[in-house]
């Protein structure tokens, strides 16, 4: 089999800048991987995260020697192994998911036994922003079914009320991205009790989980940034009850779908996570989505603009990309120009 592959960065503009505890972005700064065996070409995207210490630059750097060798020997596995849990895996991985559907016509689907349903409830995103910002934010997406709203430590009550009141017929996942304290948390009990919270996110640092040791608080409590593989859930166990499978902290499909029926046995409620991303990012993880109670997928919703024949997100519903997008081992011409 003769096989190539190449890793580029891609540049994706948001339509609005999007802010959390941690910072503000106003565009998508993505790598994709494509892998071309037989005439098939398999694509994969990722998104180097500065929380994780990851670049653009860092990550196409981690590829190089991996596709290299994969070009040489055609050994998946051993070039895969080059590359630790992060984006560079997620990229290589996803794509030669997508080759592998493509060559032998057997769709991610029936590889793994996890179908993508044909719609699905996504969170949609209301940034950190002033309250009166947030309010006009959510009542933009008031009709969607699943919000969630990222705060910081800066009066998070002021800004949980005012998306409360302006989207009252939805739920919320609250995502503070490691920006409380365990006071902030424990003082805002009272307020999260009365609202319709379905998780609250990763409230804590990650190296400050053991203050949640015994915590019994009235919602879910979902870990995020303190999980990245299987290895890492035993040791969630007494201070998180949900976790958030991302495809670029588990390292690709590969890994998550490992990762989800570990999760299942522990005990753990599931929601599958993205960074933002174009629908080549998310489309993989469609398939985890369906045996997961929570999605928050709405990546490509913050774009200007997505691939053709990607997914859609309206209302707070995903609509899944066209035949022969990624991973159902079709081909299909002017989606890819």
């Amino acid at each position: 089999m003769s096989l190539s592959a190449a890793a580029r960065a891609v540049h994706h503009p948001l339509k609005a800048p999007f802010r959390i505890s941690r910072g503000v972005k106003t565009a998508a700064e993505v790598v994709v991987v494509e892998v071309r065996a037989d005439g098939h070409v398999g694509r994969g995207e990722s998104v180097p995260y500065a929380r994780y210490d990851e670049t653009v630059a860092g990550v196409l750097a981690q590829l190089k020697p991996a596709l290299a060798a994969l070009e040489l020997e055609g050994d998946e596995s051993a070039a895969l192994a080059l590359l630790a849990p992060g984006a560079a895996r997620n990229a290589l991985d996803c794509a030669l998911w997508d080759l592998r559907a493509r060559r032998t016509g057997v769709s991610v689907a029936e590889a793994t036994g996890l179908p993508v349903p044909a719609s699905l409830v996504t969170a949609v995103t209301v940034s950190l922003d002033a309250p009166e910002a947030m309010a006009v934010a959510a009542r933009a997406v008031a009709d969607a079914p699943l919000i969630k709203i990222k705060l910081g430590a800066e009066d998070p009550a002021a800004r949980l009320r005012a998306v409360a009141a302006a989207a009252p017929n939805s739920r919320f996942i609250v995502d503070p991205n490691e920006g409380w304290t365990f006071e902030i948390l424990h003082g805002l009990r009272a307020l999260l009790a009365d609202l319709p919270i379905a998780l609250v996110e990763q409230p804590l640092p990650a190296d400050a989980d053991h203050q949640l040791d015994g915590y019994d608080p009235p919602y879910v409590i979902c870990a995020d940034e303190s999980v990245h593989v299987g290895h890492d859930l035993a040791a969630l166990r007494g201070r998180y009850q949900a976790v958030n499978l991302k495809l670029d902290k588990t390292g690709g499909l590969s890994e998550a779908v490992r990762m989800l029926e570990q999760a299942r046995a522990l005990g753990f409620q599931l929601m599958t996570g993205c960074m933002v991303a174009s629908s080549l990012g998310i489309a993989p993880a469609l398939h985890l989505a369906g045996s997961c109670q929570f999605a928050d997928l709405d990546g490509p919703w913050w774009l200007a603009a997505d691939h053709p024949g990607g997914l859609r997100v309206e209302r707070g519903v995903i609509t899944p990309p066209k035949a022969g997008f990624w991973g159902d081992g079709i081909e299909a011409d002017g989606l890819w120009l």
